[in-house]
């Protein structure tokens, strides 16, 4: 289940560096979050990071991308792995 973040952003900017995946970046006018990397904590923390700041309370679950516990733990491992492959090479 990523998180989206709606309309309501404010562009705080608190949000993008509590993010452990770097999933969130600014979109157009709002910041946005990359279903691809977002896992909501899984693997970091018990609770999403991004919730937790958020002043407004914009983010919430996003329906057009649900995944199980265990499916966000398997994207969690693939992202580690992908982060260790790049630190390799680099």
């Amino acid at each position: 289940m990523s998180l989206k973040i709606t309309e309501e952003c404010i562009n705080c900017d608190v949000c993008e560096p509590e993010c452990p995946n770097q999933a969130i970046s600014m979109g157009e006018t709002i910041y946005v979050i990359d279903p691809a990397r977002c896992t909501q904590c899984v693997g970091h923390f018990d609770e999403p990071q991004c919730v937790q700041v958020c002043p407004v309370e914009c983010i919430p679950v996003d329906p057009d991308h649900t995944e199980t516990p265990e499916q966000l733990m398997q994207k969690y491992l693939h992202l580690q792995e992908q982060a260790q492959t790049r630190n390799r090479a680099a």
